[in-house]
């Protein structure tokens, strides 16, 4: 029985009677419903696979066209035009038979306006087969009023959905929120609307025929601009509820949340009829923004938002400081240091202690990456007592984290225990992102001091804290120290590996590893030096490109937590050490102090001593004087470097 939607009481009727009589008989129906009897089956008859779509383009289009052909030069418009139309049989005909007269880059160009493109079909086709509107207008003419209503309401979202939103945004005026979900079911089953998954929660889509012939609707009803602000309110709320809510445990399926609903965030912040609502939407976005790898799209947004809503209020004093930390990761401190002078003027004219003790925080983090390290400690310390201050622990255990990093390089002793109250407060509030920061910072400080079995076991344990955040700049920072440690530790290969799958990421998010301060430049080139010396630098290249082939921070943790676990072979003695160690070494077998090396070969005294403790750790050692005499029996080579 072909076509039994519209007759879909009888079909039914007919098939209950006839399976009755002959328990044995099977019937194959076609229906954009189902018939709703015991014992069907269902196959949802899917679009057409990429490949037969444009196969089915070419052969329809070279009927009126005989010389069109895809070719490099239009695979790309064509592969567009497969996609604008959903991959449906009918829309790719239809669009077929307008190639007679337009190019595809046309074609494409005209999708906006579908059903005005899609308007000529063959006269011996059954009416509702002869365009696209047809087509659409004979689903929609089979739905009952309460779908039509929910159908054009979904019109708009963009992407995908779930169910919670869709019952907060269309129920009202003609449908009950307890209604939604039948009603939704009923357009599944009409195949209008098609379920799928993403980041294992499951949604819901409208092909965009199907979207775009609600929309129409829905314009026609008066109702769109109410259902779009509720479409924004409730993204918003989404927003804000994580934001507010981030410390603690549920900040992956956060993050995971904001991925899925990314489309209609992008939505909500395209329509946004209140420039005010606006900016609130994209300062509550802060934690995708910063944590979750979008900061490119995070700034533009920003900048945009800010520009758009230039009255004083709350809202924009939280914009403020968002703005400045993105600025801040992507190395433009000028911006930051715009922002935050607004921020701070209108947060004291506000009495916003929150957004006060931000402004403090980041105001020391750019001190710290801009290698003022007195100054950025100091700042830091104001940070913490702020932020504690307001009970916003969050902002405190990211205030420590800097502060442990500027006192490590420093050589502060109290590196250790800033990083440790950093890992209590994230530990009491069981914050697996904020911990695995403060593991990082810990395993940071352990290789400053020399001790490269703890910071690698630090590193490690960090990166697996980060596991399904996609959190890039973390990780990237991450394996970077990981590579140095690896590097010190004489496995030159895999340190190169290391960085290279450091580099894909910093390329991902257009942020250099130097945006984090001289210091990081400054070992990220040592790292180098030492794998070029060791390896050559066509091998070293080689190991970056083999190392940045696992992209995204995922891929990246497991190739890396994978080979780290790997023995590597013990070197014969003298290779214990980097080629820059050993040249530090035989200066030292010289007599020569911290000081006079650096002044030798042009580094500073911290970078000497790091040298001098990391080869006092490698050798097994505890003074200068074994290394000199290890060095004079040995007659280690040297590889005398040019600064």
């Amino acid at each position: 029985m072909d076509n039994c939607e519209h007759l879909v009481d009888a079909c039914a009727e007919l098939a209950h009677a006839l399976l009755s009589a002959s328990p044995g008989l099977r019937i194959l129906t076609t229906s954009r419903r189902a018939v709703g009897i015991y014992g069907e089956h269902v196959f949802a008859v899917p679009p057409l696979a990429p490949d037969d779509a444009v196969e089915l383009l070419r052969d329809r289009a070279t009927a009126v066209r005989p010389e069109f052909q895809v070719t490099d030069g239009n695979r790309a418009q064509v592969l567009r035009l497969r996609e604008g139309l959903d991959t449906l049989p009918l829309a790719i005909e239809l669009a077929a038979s307008r190639l007679r007269s337009l190019t595809v880059d046309e074609a494409v160009n005209r999708l906006e306006d579908r059903f005005g493109l899609l308007a000529s079909g063959s006269r011996v086709a059954r009416p509702y087969q002869r365009t696209l509107r047809a087509l659409i207008d004979w689903s929609h003419e089979l739905c009952t009023p309460a779908e039509r209503l929910l159908w054009s309401r979904l019109s708009v979202f963009a992407g995908d959905f779930g169910l919670e939103a869709a019952e907060a945004v269309c129920a009202g005026v003609g449908i009950g929120r307890d209604e939604v979900l039948d009603l939704l079911d009923q357009l599944v089953v009409q195949s209008l609307v098609l379920p799928c998954e993403r980041e294992a929660l499951p949604r819901y889509r409208l092909l965009e025929t199907i979207r775009q012939y609600g929309r129409e609707r829905l314009a026609e009803s008066g109702q769109e601009q109410r259902m779009l602000r509720r479409h924004h309110d409730f993204y918003l709320g989404i927003a804000e509820r994580i934001a507010d809510g981030w410390f603690g445990p549920g900040q992956q399926e956060g993050l995971a949340r904001l991925r899925a609903e990314y489309a209609n965030l992008r939505a909500a912040l395209v329509r946004g009829g209140d420039p005010q609502a606006t900016l609130a939407l994209a300062a509550a976005l802060r934690f995708h923004w910063c944590e979750g790898g979008f900061l490119g799209e995070g700034r533009r947004w920003l900048d945009h938002a800010l520009a758009a809503a230039p009255e004083p209020g709350p809202d924009r004093a939280r914009a403020l400081w968002v703005a400045a930390w993105v600025a801040v990761l992507q190395r433009d401190h000028a911006a930051a240091y715009q922002w935050l002078d607004e921020a701070a003027e209108l947060s004291e004219r506000l009495d916003d202690r929150v957004v006060c003790a931000h402004v403090q925080s980041l105001r020391g983090t750019l001190a710290l990456f801009s290698g003022r390290l007195e100054e950025a400690v100091s700042l830091l310390e104001e940070a913490v007592a702020a932020h504690m201050g307001t009970g916003e622990e969050i902002g405190a255990v990211y205030a420590l984290i800097q502060m442990a990093t500027a006192q490590s390089h420093l050589g502060d002793p109290r590196t250790t225990e800033t990083c440790r109250q950093a890992v209590t407060l994230a530990e009491a509030h069981d914050d697996r992102l904020v911990r695995a920061h403060a593991q990082w910072t810990l395993g940071y400080d352990a290789w400053r001091r020399g001790d490269l079995a703890e910071a690698a076991v630090l590193i490690r344990t960090a990166l697996e804290n980060e596991q399904g955040f996609n959190d890039y700049v973390r990780v990237a920072l991450m394996l970077e120290q990981l590579a140095w440690v690896t590097a010190v530790d004489g496995n030159h290969q895999q340190a190169g590996r290391l960085l290279g799958a450091a580099r894909a990421l910093w390329r991902d998010i257009d942020t250099p590893v130097c945006a984090f301060g001289p210091h990081m430049a400054e070992q990220h080139a040592q790292c180098e030096e030492d794998i070029v010396g060791a390896l050559g630098l066509a091998a070293y290249e080689h190991a970056l490109a083999e190392g940045g082939r696992h992209r995204g921070p995922d891929e990246a943790i497991a190739y890396a937590l994978r080979t780290e676990s790997e023995p590597t072979a013990t070197a014969p003695a003298p290779s214990l050490l980097t080629p820059r160690e050993r040249e530090v070494a035989a200066l030292v077998a010289k007599g020569m102090s911290n000081q006079q090396i650096a002044s030798a070969l042009r580094r500073s005294p911290r970078t000497i001593g790091g040298h001098v403790e990391n080869i006092l750790a490698k050798l097994g050692f505890s003074s200068r004087a074994r290394i000199a005499s290890w060095w004079t029996a040995n007659q280690a080579p040297t590889r005398r470097t040019t600064p």
